[in-house]
């Protein structure tokens, strides 16, 4: 990249064996923090504002990151209407919250200013990912600006060669061929956000990679501080909301042991919802004087009431071991699960975990009906698509429906990852699949639910998946000061609010398909983690069980809603005589029938239908318009041209060949019309096939029984001339030999 001007300052790394190259000072001057983040040819610009006054009223970090994909990056230009990128992509949402979700615990506790991260895509050489320059550089930029910030942090890709060997850093290419592809990000000290979709890795190959991914990113860290050292500028003084002590301490003392008296007698959500509700509102009505007026701020007081209710479920489970519904820290909720919910569905799965629940609905399509992708991702198309639906009713609120939200687009892509790895290849099952999951019910650990629940759904539908997928998110309560903690499996709506950790796990009984973890501390350490990964697999193991009990394996039948597919290969060459003109020829073939049919470039043929006689017809109008002539072979045909020398008889679609008058009959004849005529369907024999492709036939070696090698022997002694026939071009006919793509016949 050349510099525009001399202010710009340039640093690089090593990651892996990959040169990391970052610079500032050069493009975005009015931002507050500006950097560009290259590798290969892949570069992204990031910027990082705050505004200049904290958000008053609110009582969270307001962070915004932004992926802006812009497709000149890859030379491209957007397939849509108007030739201009609209709504993100569901990729750029995922990069936007990966990148989220490793810098938002970074930040000062109180600290209430809107901070916005955007991140543009400059260039793309489909090589190098741009998450992990994405999120290098949303921390490189926050690290140099003057915006309160507890970094650095930096990312990388981790991948597992098919010989087992880590590759840290990998190219899209390598991935390609990996079993592994982990996202992790982390500070000096810990790693605090991880992304996986892997193929049944084990626990203790997935902690060894997690660990490498840690010890790589140590050099972009570094850098970063080097950065901050020579182009940061100074952090700004800021506002920290917090409750003045004096009133902190009267609230205090009125709440007392009552929020621990309300949590260990209530079990259930709703419950302990209304009894949480009961107590503020005796709470708020107690600090409020005869004329209605609040003795302090609503704020406050809403603070130091939400930070008791923090404080006194952590301390239990911390100090006894008591989580808000009784269980033990390894224990799960109770377990239904149930298939073939929907009658006119493919397939279908309900999974229930206390009172979480989902239904997912598996369809079954065409490969014709895989999603086009018009982003800057190396896939073109997707064949398993999964998607994740949270209705309000599924918490009991009420709001608007405006589509899917950012979360709900992560949690399917989770779902999705998790199942991807054990979806059957193209050629052992060539259906498009696509698997909603609707969440009916949640209190915690809905994305689980959804992988447990598609599992079920997809083996209803008859789809040969490798090995079934069940999942679990594990929690974590944590003591800096006393260094206790607490690792939780299947954790609820309010441990996953108030916890420390959600740490989903995913995968068969074999190995992990897909991890996600965020925390709100600053990292964890290896052993917080092995500690988790194991509990994960005693509950995944448990859940697989009961799973397993309602359907053990995928159903042999398919539903009769389902079309059945039959896969015909024919030689490439002649995939423009199957479509014909302007697709004149297949669409013939698809309205005779009633199937519907995809032509892919290497040749194979997908038909699918519901109506099995309509598909096997069609099967076999494919197999003869694209069938090559083969000697030895006997063929009806129909007379299509007499000559004195001979007729000439079409055994295939648009493909005639040549029988010499000598070889119509098992006599001598003295005129080709006193055996056949124009339209007439006799039977033959192909005896030879020349190096032009003139085909020669022989009536005669039907009616005498004889192999191939004797008509062929009595076909060359009674030849004069007139040349074999061919494929039929338009009325006419080419003694030449046979073309390549086919030709409407008038």
């Amino acid at each position: 990249m050349s510099m525009l001007d001399g202010q710009a300052k340039r640093f690089s790394a090593m990651l892996g064996d990959k040169e990391i190259i970052i610079e500032t000072g050069n493009l975005a001057s009015l931002a507050d923090g500006a950097v560009t983040v290259r590798m290969g040819d892949s570069m992204v610009l990031v910027t990082a504002v705050a505004s200049k006054e904290p958000r008053e009223g609110i009582s969270f970090f307001p962070l915004t990151v932004d992926f802006e994909e812009r497709l000149y990056a890859a030379g491209r230009i957007p397939g849509s209407y108007f030739r201009r990128e609209g709504r993100p992509t569901e990729s750029a949402i995922l990069l936007s919250r990966l990148v989220d979700r490793a810098l938002r615990p970074l930040f000062p506790e109180g600290y209430r200013n809107d901070v916005q991260v955007i991140i543009t895509a400059l260039s793309s050489d489909g090589e190098h990912p741009l998450d992990t320059l994405a999120a290098i550089g949303a921390s490189a930029a926050l690290t140099i600006s003057s915006i309160p910030f507890l970094g650095p942090i930096a990312n990388v890709h981790i991948g597992l060669s098919p010989e087992g060997e880590f590759i840290v850093n990998p190219t899209r290419s390598e991935l390609g061929t990996s079993r592994l592809d982990l996202r992790v990000s982390g500070t000096q000290d810990s790693i605090n956000m991880v992304e996986c979709a892997s193929d049944e890795v084990d626990e203790e190959t997935m902690l060894a990679a997690l660990q490498l991914a840690h010890q790589s990113i140590q050099p972009l860290i570094e850098l970063q501080q080097q950065i901050r050292v020579e182009a940061g500028k100074a952090k700004v003084e800021y506002k920290v909301f917090r409750v003045p002590e004096e009133i902190e301490t009267e609230l205090k003392a009125w709440l007392g042991d009552k929020v621990e008296q309300v949590i260990r007698s209530t079990r259930g959500k709703e419950e302990r919802a209304a009894a949480i509700e009961a107590l503020r509102e005796e709470y708020m009505a107690a600090f409020t004087d005869e004329t209605g007026t609040p003795r302090f701020a609503a704020s406050d007081m809403k603070e130091v009431f939400e930070e008791a209710v923090k404080h006194t479920v952590r301390e239990l489970i911390l100090s006894e071991g008591e989580r808000p519904d009784g269980r033990q820290p390894n224990e799960i909720r109770p377990i239904r699960a149930a298939v073939d919910i929907s009658p006119r569905a493919h397939g279908s799965g309900l999974f229930t975990r206390g009172e979480t629940q989902v239904l997912s609905i598996a369809t079954l399509g065409t490969i014709g009906e895989e999603q086009n992708l018009d982003d800057l991702g190396p896939a073109e198309t997707k064949r398993y698509i999964h998607h994740y639906n949270f209705p309000p009713f599924s918490t009991g609120e009420t709001y608007p429906l405006r589509g899917p939200r950012r979360r709900e687009i992560g949690h399917g892509a989770l779902a999705e990852a998790a199942l991807r790895a054990m979806i059957p290849s193209e050629d052992d099952f060539p259906y498009t699949i696509r698997v909603v999951s609707e969440v009916l019910s949640s209190n915690g650990s809905t994305s689980m639910a959804s992988v447990c629940a598609s599992t079920l759904a997809l083996m209803d539908a008859g789809v040969p998946i490798k090995a079934p997928v069940g999942g679990i998110a594990m929690g974590l309560v944590t003591d800096e000061e006393s260094g206790r903690y607490q690792v939780l499996t299947d954790i609820q709506g309010m441990e996953d609010h108030l916890g420390d950790m959600d740490f989903k796990v995913a995968g068969t009984e074999q190995g992990i398909t897909a991890l996600q973890m965020d925390i709100k501390v600053k990292g964890l350490n290896p052993d917080v983690l092995r500690r988790a990964l194991a509990q994960a697999r005693e509950a995944r193991l448990f859940i697989l069980e009961k799973m397993l009990d309602v359907i053990s394996e995928p159903r042999e039948e398919m539903s009769p809603y389902a079309p059945r597919i039959i896969t015909v290969h024919i030689e490439p060459s002649k995939i423009g005589k199957l479509i014909g003109p302007g697709g004149k020829t297949i669409r013939s073939i698809q309205e005779e029938t009633g199937v519907k049919i995809d032509v892919e470039d290497s040749g194979a043929v997908y038909i699918a239908s519901t109506n099995g006689a309509g598909a096997t017809r069609a099967r076999e109008m494919v197999e003869a318009l694209t069938a090559e002539a083969e000697i030895g072979r006997i063929y009806t045909g129909r007379v299509v041209r007499i000559e004195p020398f001979g007729a000439f008889v079409e055994i295939l679609p648009g493909v005639d060949g040549l029988v010499h008058i000598s070889q119509l009959a098992d006599y001598r004849v003295a005129s080709v019309e006193d055996v056949v005529k124009v339209g007439d369907e006799i039977m033959v024999m192909v005896t030879d096939i020349d190096s032009q492709g003139k085909i020669r036939l022989s009536r005669q070696a039907v009616l005498e029984g004889w192999t191939a090698e004797e008509a062929r022997e009595a076909d060359r002694g009674g030849r004069r001339g007139g040349g074999g026939g061919s494929e039929r071009r338009g009325g006419g006919r080419s003694e030449g030999g046979r073309r390549g793509g086919g030709r409407d016949r008038r």
